[in-house]
């Protein structure tokens, strides 16, 4: 432990960001590649109606990641400050508080949302066959949803600890069986949707197994066991207040989504063509922004144990710092998207007829991709050193106070055009009010 505090603490800021970050930033990318590929097997594989199906279905999935996110990353942020404060009690306690909650959430989670999967799907704005796909893609990844939040949040205490490398190898070996898995789930095994949710478990499992053989082969930096499960009120309650953020924002982001959807279906003369679209275009974007998701697990161990410590200027400059390795990652992927749309679009869509309209909408969603590694890494950081709320209060914000107004109202006068013109303009209202809240935090801690 004290090597790795010691390095954290020490080191040239620039060579501790690569040193983390790059292994972050290759497991993220493969993360970001097999949700991609999903989509690519499913549109090539299947039909405009199954991308579709998965398109409402996935944010609906993204609440079991959120749930991880909820005690993972408030394990982390704990473990992190705790390992800059050399507090070992604190961190004996994480991993057995942290695995109750795990059970609690996602038994909570899986078996209503099993039973009422068909209104779910109704309320994403699915129907007819979207519908039906979005039900079976969602219930076959239930089954595995206690394995999910498990995994994930094993995967976020190792970041924690700084062992970016060790995280990502996890990582890498559920992603690998699912990117494999998946095309012989779906076409040569004939299980349709349900047998690229079924690859994904099966990644998951395997991803499992990889995070309890390294904590319970002592390789983790701090105290730990990995089978307890344990109630400790202080402990439990600092995970749940420093993971707030992250699954606040997996559950806003379900909002946004169903808002989303809802209007495409109640503007669009064609809803399936233009959900499709929307979901071939997201999942682009989500591809772009895979390297900042990476740069986010880095920043974090990187902020807390430098706060811990009360090294209070290498956490501010470790924020800029990342935000403009970010910028400069995703630059010339921007400049190459926006110059070729419809040939990214095509790698997922390959016999869809675009219009001037749909490659409008696509540099509309792309515009925001440059300024992003301002939100991601505020997002971390604030959590890292111990300011939660703030995060908090833009997450719940930024759907509920501009989201839905917007959505419930654009869309009925300007057709789709409100729809992608609004959603720009509130990424960027959101960006000035976190860099406002980022700053505001940097003098307070002095």
């Amino acid at each position: 432990m004290t090597g790795q505090r010691d390095f954290l603490l020490t080191n040239p800021l620039p060579k501790v960001m690569w040193t983390l970050a790059l292994p972050a930033i290759a497991a993220m990318l493969l993360f970001g590649l097999n949700a991609f590929m999903d989509t690519v097997y499913v549109g090539q594989l299947l039909n405009e109606a199954a991308l579709a199906g998965i398109a409402i279905a996935y944010p609906l999935v993204g609440l079991t990641m959120g749930l991880a996110n909820l005690s993972g990353t408030g394990a982390a942020n704990l473990l992190s400050i705790a390992i800059g404060e050399e507090d070992e009690l604190t961190q004996a306690k994480i991993l057995p508080n942290q695995n109750l909650l795990v059970l609690i959430m996602s038994l909570a989670f899986a078996v209503p949302s099993y039973v009422y999967a068909p209104e779910m799907m109704a309320v994403m704005g699915g129907t007819g066959d979207v519908l039906t796909y979005g039900v079976v893609y969602f219930r076959a990844t239930l089954w595995a949803a206690p394995l999910w939040t498990y995994g994930l949040s094993l995967n976020f205490i190792v970041r924690g600890e700084g062992k970016m490398k060790e995280a990502a190898l996890m990582m890498s070996s559920g992603l690998a069986l699912n990117l494999v898995l998946t095309p012989l789930f779906i076409r040569y095994l004939d299980g349709g949707i349900a047998g690229a949710a079924w690859a994904s478990n099966a990644g998951m499992l395997l991803y499992c197994i990889v995070g309890v053989r390294y904590f319970r082969s002592g390789r983790a930096s701090f105290v730990s066991d990995v089978t307890a499960v344990a109630f400790d009120g202080p402990v439990f309650r600092r995970i749940l207040t420093l993971g707030f953020p992250g699954f606040i924002l997996g559950v806003m982001g379900l909002i946004q989504a169903m808002v989303v959807f809802n209007a495409i279906v109640g503007v669009s003369p064609d809803g399936e063509r233009d959900l499709a679209f929307f979901a071939a275009a997201n999942r682009i974007m989500l591809l772009l922004m895979t390297p900042l998701f990476g740069l986010m697990r880095a920043l974090q161990p990187i902020a807390g144990v430098n706060y811990g410590a009360g090294q209070m200027y290498r956490a501010k400059d470790a924020y800029w710092l990342f935000v403009r390795t970010g910028f400069y990652i995703v630059f010339p992927f921007w400049v190459f998207m926006n110059a070729f749309p419809e040939l990214s679009l095509r790698l997922v869509l390959p016999g869809f007829a675009f219009t001037p309209a749909d490659l409008r909408y696509f540099h509309l969603y792309m515009f925001i991709l440059p300024i992003l590694p301002l939100v991601f890494n505020a997002l971390t950081w604030l959590p890292a050193v111990d300011r939660p709320r703030y995060a908090s209060y833009v997450g719940v914000a930024r759907q509920l106070v501009f989201f839905v107004p917007v959505m419930l109202i654009l869309p009925r006068y300007f057709g789709l055009d409100g729809v992608y013109y609004g959603a720009t303009g509130i990424d960027v209202v959101i960006t000035l009010w976190l860099v406002y809240l980022v700053r505001r935090a940097m003098r307070s801690m002095g």
